[in-house]
């Protein structure tokens, strides 16, 4: 039996409106894996009519040439409308992506409160002044890039499509978002929150579809000036050379497989509580996620029996239910990748937790919290990203063997360690090769901040007045104050 949920459209030059070829892909429900609707497939010609539109409403409309706080009033205005629907969207969200309610509800409060940071820090953003001598004053405005591209991943889809689109918007850029094909519903009632809000048409536009042949065509596509895409490495590395030859700006925000490295003079009681929450939260699909537990030898194996205690009472259910620590997988492709980890831990480490369907839970995506020990660095599951309610455990015995574990992956997005000589905590968090790293807590965002990573987690950073560096072009004002010498060729 399908759910009444209304058919996700294209949102185009301010219209909903099937596809041009008239193709439809089906969503499913992670709890039950049945339809849930048929969401309105977008191709080539779909992207061409997004882009122009966006392209007619950067060239001629009034969106980048409106001052910024009326600009900013909009924005404030779609996350008054966001906050109104928020029960109804995070009801959607779970629907959609199988993630707990009262999470759910937390990103959809999130994502309202992305686009009314974005309208507060564009009208503080400022620029450069520098006086040159007594002959000139130099300095720098923000100017809107143009139409930007902005390809989004299926977890947390709300919250990351807000994420992007409110400081592209906040700019003056105009945006055409292809939202991931699990996802899509979340990412049209946003549209549809956003024509509540009256932007001028083109502004704002969405094409849902899949990645070959929605995706691919906007990368290359001659009229986009600029990606931002949250995904798999893969993927990203994919885009950056499809855009090349119209020599795209790009921002990469990618794979992950971030260490926790726990010291022995920690504060290990909450040192489990961050380790098991930055892991088993958001159903494991989390870039920032801290799937590696790099343990000191005088406290691993307490430590790892605690966690696993823990994890072993992380409750899996019904994402509708308040009390859900853990919901399904977000679709039965990934829940079969994810358990071929756990099918490669099995061998490769100690299983402490986990590592199965809940009995109760026949139907859906639905995998236990999951616990492996003694993981050797050269593992599958210590180098490769899962994406899913799976941590791994690796002991070292040295602050150097710690540094050195948790560089030994590709990635480089997110780090966290606890350790209460804060001197050795900030030697270490400086010489782990990672964006961002969190001492002696859980990932908690301040969105002036960075964000971003290093090695193959990315490139670029979002986030505060960096979102803008992103999605403004800097240009630099030289005024003559007096009449300075000019040479004189050919007199």
């Amino acid at each position: 039996m399908t759910d009444p949920v209304k058919q996700p459209l294209h949102y185009i030059d301010g219209e909903f409106r099937s596809g041009i070829e008239g193709h439809a892909f089906e969503t499913l429900n992670p709890s039950t894996n049945r339809v849930i609707t048929e969401v309105a497939e977008g191709r080539e010609a779909d992207i061409d009519a997004a882009v122009a539109a966006a392209r007619r409403a950067f060239d001629e409309g009034p969106w980048p040439r409106m001052p910024v706080k009326e600009r900013a009033g909009y924005l404030t205005r779609i996350a008054e409308i966001m906050e109104s629907s928020g029960d109804e969207v995070a009801q959607l969200e779970v629907m959609d992506t199988g993630l707990p309610i009262k999470q759910a509800k937390g990103q959809a409060a999130r994502a309202a409160q992305n686009f009314r940071f974005f309208a507060r820090m564009i009208q503080d953003l400022g620029g450069e002044a520098h006086r040159f001598g007594a002959e000139f004053l130099n300095y720098t405005i923000h100017k809107p890039v143009g139409v930007a591209g902005l390809i989004t991943p299926w977890n947390t889809p709300l919250m990351l499509e807000s994420w992007k689109i409110a400081p592209c918007l906040a700019s003056g850029c105009t945006a055409v978002l292809k939202p991931a094909e699990w996802s899509p519903i979340t990412a049209s009632k946003l549209a549809e929150l956003i024509a509540e809000a009256d932007l001028p048409p083109g502004v704002f536009n969405v094409v849902h579809g899949f990645g070959e042949s929605a995706g691919a065509p906007l990368v290359t596509h001659p009229g986009v000036d600029l990606i931002s895409f949250t995904g798999e490495t893969t993927t990203g590395k994919t885009i950056i050379r499809n855009g090349a030859d119209t020599l795209k700006r790009n921002s990469m925000e990618l794979g992950g497989k971030s260490p926790v490295v726990v010291f022995a003079d920690a504060d290990l009681d909450r040192a489990v509580d961050a380790a098991v929450f930055g892991v088993y939260s958001l159903n494991g699909e989390r870039c920032t996620a801290g799937s590696r537990l790099l343990v000191e030898d005088s406290i691993y194996d307490d430590f790892v029996a605690a966690a696993g205690q823990r994890a072993t009472g992380v409750r899996v259910g019904d994402p509708t239910d308040m009390s859900t620590e853990l919901g399904p997988l977000i679709h039965p492709e990934h829940y079969e990748r994810v358990v071929g980890y756990v099918e490669s831990g099995k061998q490769e480490g100690r299983l402490i937790a986990g590592g199965e369907r809940p009995g109760d839970l026949p139907d859906g995506n639905f995998l236990e919290a999951t616990l492996f020990a003694d993981v050797d660095r050269t593992a599958r599951v210590f180098q490769e990203e899962i994406f899913g309610p799976v941590l791994v455990a690796t002991r070292f015995s040295s602050t150097e063997e710690a540094i050195e574990l948790a560089n030994d992956v590709r990635y480089g997005l997110a780090g966290y360690v606890w350790s209460e000589d804060l001197t050795k905590a900030h030697n270490v968090a400086q010489s782990i090769d990672t964006g961002m790293v969190w001492i002696n807590s859980q990932n908690v965002r301040d969105l002036r901040m960075p964000f971003g990573g290093v090695k193959e987690s990315g490139m670029g950073r979002e986030g505060g007045h960096y979102s803008f560096e992103f999605y403004c072009e800097l240009e630099t004002i030289h005024v003559a104050l007096g009449k300075h010498h000019i040479p004189r060729f050919g007199a």
